[in-house]
């Protein structure tokens, strides 16, 4: 998505340890008219799918989960990454590296809001190792929903999460597919 891939060139910045650092667009200063294309896109590709609700995890996947259910009128549901008092029991939970964080989060959904005549799209920001999204998928599991499909903001290329996600047969659609993070730069699949 040529939109996408502009404000990751003109606004991103490669971090050491092959970490594009997106804030100021994508996860933590978020730019809704560009969230809102995003969910466009996403309704676009998996517009055939059935979707009946989507699945993301806090905090960074909820932009573009939301306005892809504004697209598709479907309901969003994030999987949360904290224990608070109104989320104690009754939870599909798994437990989620992150590499950018360096620890283990346990998520959970509350069995209420994912239901097992649903198909799930789950949308997530990144597509690394597939930490996230390999989480997201035991929850679906446990829940007996279908997954419909996998759909991400950025995918690192040269990482093994897509890999590890075609093995499984699900569909999976990356707007922007960084190659490589070499010298400080971003270059994309298709450059």
């Amino acid at each position: 998505m040529k939109l996408l891939e502009d404000m990751i060139r003109k606004n991103g910045t490669v971090l050491p340890g092959e970490v594009l650092k997106v804030d100021n667009f994508l996860n933590h200063q978020v730019d809704p008219k560009l969230m809102y294309e995003l969910g466009g896109e996403f309704k676009r590709l998996f517009k055939d799918e059935g979707i009946t609700r989507i699945l993301t995890v806090e905090s960074s996947g909820i932009a573009p989960a939301v306005m892809t259910g504004l697209q598709m009128d479907v309901p969003v549901v994030f999987a949360r990454k904290h224990k608070s008092l109104t989320l104690i029991d009754n939870l599909y939970t798994a437990t989620v590296y992150s590499y950018t964080k360096q620890v283990s989060n346990k998520i959970s959904v509350d069995k209420r809001f994912i239901l097992p005549n649903d198909r799930v799209l789950i949308i997530d920001d990144f597509l690394a190792n597939g930490q996230a999204v390999q989480g997201l998928l035991e929850i679906a599991s446990a829940a007996k929903v279908e997954v419909a499909g996998v759909g991400v903001v950025i995918e690192k290329s040269f990482q093994k999460g897509r890999k590890m996600l075609e093995e499984t047969g699900i569909h999976v659609e990356a707007l922007a597919r960084i190659a490589s993070l070499a010298n400080n730069e971003v270059t994309f699949v298709q450059d």
